[in-house]
C-alpha cells in the first residue's frame, strides 16, 4: 500500500503582517495532486493543521476541504492534533468528518475506542495504525488515567508516559498486518526547522524512539519542520512541512513523503517536494547592491549596509516589493539605539527568569515548568 505522510501545515500563518492563504492554498492543491497522482491508499496528516488553537474561518475554510480532497476515490485519511491545534476543535469535528470517512483524533483515545485503527486498504492489506496527538504534560497524565482506569502517578517524566501509551495502542500489531504509528512530538537527535515552538519542544518534552516497537513499519511524525529520518527500532521519519513557517527555515525543502509498505518488511519511502510555496530569503547590503538583486516571488528579510535615515525603510520596500521584515545591520546601528537595545522589551519567560534571579531562587526546572505552562495557556 502506498501513504502519503504530511504534517506541520500550519494554515492562518502570518509573516510580519502579510497573510499566506493564498500560498497554503496553492501548497494543499499540490499535496492533493500528488495523492491523486501517486494513487495513495491512506494519507496521515500527522498535527498543527493551523498555525494556532483559534484558527480564523479562513484558515478552516482551505483546510475542511482539502481534507475532502484528499479522501477521495476511497482514500483512508488520518489526521492528529498537533501542538498548535486546538484537541476540543478536532474533537467537534470528529462526529461529523467521520460521516465523511475521514478519522480525526484530537485528544488521546483508547486502543478499542479510536486510539488504533483497524482496516482494510484499498490494496487489499490488513492495517493497524496506532494514533498519539500532542500531549502536554497535564494531559499525558490524565491520558495515562484514561488507559489505566486509576488515578496515575504524577512523578513520573514524559517520556515514560508516552511510553506506556505507545505501548498500549500497538499492543494488537500482528505480523500479517501493516503495522502503523503516527504522533506529534520531539525526539532527541532531531533537528529543528527554524519555527517550533520551543518550550514544547525540549527538555521534558523529548521522548525515546525506543518508545515504538520493532513490529513497526512505518513511524509517522509531526512537529519538526526539517523532514528527515531518525534511527531507530523501525523507519522513523518527519516529514517535514509543506512550506517555510518563518525565516529560520529558509533553507527547508517544503513537501511530503510518499511511503511504500506491505506486512512483514519495513517502509520505503520517498521524498516529494513541492514547488509551489514562497520561497523565504534573507538578503543583505547598500542600496546600490540591493537594487541589483534578482527578488523573483521571494520573501524578503532584508539586512541593509547603510547609515539610518528618515524614509531609508521605504526605499528599500520601492526596489524589493518582496521585503516584509527590513532592519539595519549592527554596524550601522546609531549609539543610542545599541544602549536602548541592553533593556528591549522582554518576553514573559525574560521577566519570570528576571524575577527567580533577584529574588535568589533561579532554578531552571522551575523556569522550564513556566515556559511549558506559559504555552498551554496561549498555545
Amino acid at each position: 500500500m502506498k501513504i502519503l505522510h504530511t504534517a506541520d501545515w500550519h494554515v492562518g500563518k502570518v509573516l510580519k503582517g502579510r497573510s499566506r492563504l493564498d500560498e497554503h492554498r496553492e501548497v494543499l492543491r499540490e499535496l492533493v495532486a500528488t495523492a491523486r497522482e501517486r494513487d495513495v491508499d491512506l494519507v496521515i496528516v500527522a498535527g498543527d493543521l493551523f498555525d494556532t488553537s483559534a484558527p480564523t474561518t479562513e484558515a478552516q475554510q482551505l483546510v475542511l476541504p482539502a481534507l475532502m480532497a484528499l479522501r477521495e476515490g476511497g482514500r483512508d485519511v488520518v489526521v492528529l492534533a498537533g501542538n498548535h491545534d486546538n484537541p476540543q476543535l478536532f474533537e467537534v469535528y470528529r462526529p461529523l468528518l467521520g460521516k465523511l470517512g475521514l478519522h480525526v483524533v484530537g485528544a488521546f483515545r483508547r486502543p478499542d475506542q479510536g486510539g488504533t485503527l483497524s482496516f482494510t486498504a484499498r490494496t487489499g492489506e490488513p492495517v493497524r495504525l496506532a494514533v498519539l496527538p500532542f500531549l502536554s504534560h497535564r494531559y499525558v497524565v490524565r491520558a495515562a488515567e484514561v488507559l489505566a482506569g486509576t488515578a496515575a502517578e504524577h512523578n513520573r517524566d514524559y517520556a515514560a508516559r508516552i511510553a506506556e501509551l505507545i505501548a498500549a495502542l500497538t499492543a494488537g500489531f500482528e505480523n500479517d498486518t501493516v503495522n502503523l504509528i503516527t504522533t506529534h512530538g520531539t525526539l532527541p537527535g532531531g533537528r529543528f526547522g527554524g519555527g517550533e515552538r520551543e518550550a514544547q519542544s525540549i527538555f521534558s518534552y523529548y521522548f525515546e524512539p525506543t518508545a515504538f516497537p520493532p513490529s513497526t513499519q512505518y513511524a509517522a511524525l509531526g512537529h519538526l519542520h526539517r523532514r528527515q529520518q531518525l534511527p531507530g527500532p523501525c523507519p522513523i521519519w518527519y516529514s517535514g512541512s509543506p512550506i517555510a513557517v518563518d525565516f529560520g527555515e529558509e533553507g527547508n525543502l517544503p513537501g511530503a513523503l510518499l511511503v511504500d509498505v506491505a506486512p512483514g518488511r519495513p517502509a520505503a519511502v520517498e521524498e516529494v517536494v513541492f514547488r509551489s510555496p514562497r520561497r523565504l530569503r534573507t538578503v543583505r547590503g547598500t542600496l546600490d547592491r540591493l537594487e541589483s538583486l534578482e527578488q523573483g516571488d521571494d520573501w524578503l528579510r532584508v539586512v541593509v549596509e547603510e547609515k539610518p535615515r528618515v524614509g531609508l525603510a521605504d526605499q528599500v520596500r520601492e526596489l524589493l516589493p518582496g521585503a516584509i521584515d527590513v532592519t539595519l545591520d549592527e554596524r550601522f546601528r546609531p549609539v543610542a539605539a545599541v544602549r536602548e537595545s541592553r533593556s528591549p522589551a522582554r518576553s514573559p519567560r525574560e521577566l519570570f527568569r528576571e524575577y527567580l534571579t533577584a529574588t535568589g531562587r533561579a532554578d531552571e526546572q522551575v523556569a522550564t515548568l513556566f515556559d511549558r505552562l506559559y504555552d498551554e495557556v496561549t498555545g
